[in-house]
């Protein structure tokens, strides 16, 4: 089984200091604050990485769940939106909505629905978030 890395670093207390990070692979490499984490300041933040990382996986999975059963999608995107806030004892992802759209011949909305979710409760990203709300909107264009 392959492993993957990434790296962070923290410099400085909560409020006022900044952190960098990097993929092992080095296809991005990016600065994180707390403003960019709690507010609407430059740089990325974990919950920005855990959408891309969830939208990213769904997407191959709706994709490889429908190319098994003969439906090779044109196209599947996947818009993935994490919420973050505080709750009791202080901050917590709250909830995660997957919007997918799907271009693929030969099939009817209810059996694209059917795939979706599926493919929400078998991606991996999803079982490793099992303890978030996810929620799914799925669209056959």
């Amino acid at each position: 089984m392959p492993r993957r890395t990434s790296d962070a670093e923290w410099r400085g207390d909560l409020k006022n200091g900044d952190g960098s990070l990097k993929l092992g692979s080095g296809a991005f490499e990016g600065r994180y604050s707390f403003k960019s984490r709690f507010e609407d300041g430059t740089g990325t933040n974990p919950e920005e990485l855990i959408a891309a990382a969830h939208a990213a996986c769904y997407s191959m999975a709706l994709s490889a769940a429908l190319s098994q059963q003969g439906h090779v999608p044109t196209r599947v995107h996947t818009r993935a939106t994490v919420e973050f806030g505080p709750v009791a004892g202080g901050f917590a992802i709250t909830r995660i909505a997957l919007d997918t759209e799907g271009q693929v011949p030969g099939i009817d909305a209810p059996t694209f629905q059917r795939f979706a979710e599926a493919a929400k409760k078998d991606c991996p990203v999803s079982k490793a978030l099992a303890a978030v709300d996810i929620t799914l909107t799925a669209t056959l264009r």
